[in-house]
């Protein structure tokens, strides 16, 4: 009943979040770590590249708010979810591949090459 509730919840603020945003992002990381730096530097490159002023993003330090890495279910960090546009997405690590985070947040499409048939 609680993790109804607090689904609920989440996706309630989620929606008032986006009422002028396109993309709610939570970045999730543990203290300042190189890797940790190097997922907020690189999440916010891409966001001001291909998402300008449509997105919300907010980092969470594990350490600082566990209840809230429990709560979502985090194993690894960093972990961004994107929890809207729907379908929720999750990508692990530093987010220092750049066309594997974009393909995540259906900024683009994965190339496709088929090899023709003899």
């Amino acid at each position: 009943m609680k993790a109804q509730s607090l689904k609920k919840a989440l996706e309630t603020a989620a929606a008032s979040a986006t009422r002028s945003k396109d993309y709610v992002l939570r970045l999730y990381v543990t203290g300042a770590t190189p890797m940790s730096r190097r997922a907020i530097l690189n999440i916010n490159a891409i966001c001001s590249e291909h998402l300008q002023g449509r997105y919300d993003l907010e980092v969470i330090d594990i350490y600082q708010k566990p209840a809230l890495a429990k709560d979502q279910q985090i194993v690894a960090a960093p972990t961004l979810i994107k929890q809207l546009p729907l379908p929720l997405r999750r990508i692990i690590g530093d987010l220092s591949d750049r066309e594997g985070v974009l393909f995540g947040l259906d900024l683009k499409r994965q190339d496709v090459t088929a090899e023709p048939h003899p």
